[in-house]
């Protein structure tokens, strides 16, 4: 097969697989560790000279490589660099589609109205109302499984709205599906949110500016949320969060 072909290949480099993930492929470098993480056929390279890993696996293992220099696009993630250099990624393409597909079904994009992926105080695990059809059913399954990829991607933000109502996947209601609905919505008006890669030292951030997020405020609704499905409440003073992107 094709992929051994590329394992044993990278073997041949000097590369190891990662103890933590098979798919993780690393070489020791002496200062530093380059890295190729493998999906399938897609190839994403960490490295100072990613150029020269790129011309072992061409002229050196006869590979033909396609769509190669710097990342921009990954496995629906967007990645790009601040004007500092910083690099950032996020799933902003993937959730643009995600609002077309919602459209297609809908008729209509999401709603731009909501700051919080779910509700303050909302118990869905109490909900009687009415539970879905099947067609309806497997819509909520599929909008759940896009979500849960925007999280595998590194949208945390959604992380506890996600798990809470992946878990009434089996036998969904409609307000259970309305609140999915809500949290496209959410998503899709705060589809720019990246993450970003920072590599000084710990506790070298002096010129990193503080920054102040709508979503502080909704880590605040989701660790609440948390607790009170789990019936365990208490409240703290209100006071200004503020949020530095690492």
């Amino acid at each position: 097969m094709e992929q051994d072909r590329l394992f044993d290949s990278l073997r041949d480099m000097q590369f190891v697989p990662s103890k933590a993930e098979d798919d993780i492929w690393m070489r020791d470098k002496g200062d530093h560790y380059e890295y190729i993480s493998v999906y399938v056929d897609d190839l994403a390279i960490a490295s100072r000279h990613a150029m020269g890993i790129i011309e072992e696996l061409e002229k050196g293992q006869g590979f033909k490589l396609k769509g190669t220099g710097p990342i921009t696009y990954h496995l629906g993630c967007d990645y790009k660099r601040d004007k500092d250099g910083t690099l950032a990624m996020g799933p902003v393409r993937y959730i643009e589609r995600m609002a077309e597909g919602y459209e297609r079904t809908y008729g209509t994009r999401p709603k731009l109205t909501y700051r919080s992926p779910l509700e303050p105080n909302d118990h869905p695990e109490i909900d009687d109302t009415p539970l879905l059809e099947v067609d309806s059913i497997k819509q909520d399954q599929s909008m759940i499984g896009a979500l849960q990829w925007c999280v595998t991607l590194g949208r945390i933000d959604i992380h506890s709205a996600v798990t809470t109502m992946s878990s009434f996947n089996a036998a969904p209601r409609q307000a259970h599906l309305e609140r999915v609905k809500r949290m496209y919505g959410y998503l899709y008006k705060m589809r720019y949110g990246y993450n970003r890669v920072r590599t000084k030292q710990p506790g070298d951030y002096s010129d990193v500016p503080r920054l102040n997020y709508e979503w502080s405020h909704c880590f605040r609704i989701l660790q609440r949320h948390r607790r009170e499905t789990k019936g365990c409440t208490y409240s703290k003073k209100k006071r200004r969060h503020t949020y530095s992107v690492l």
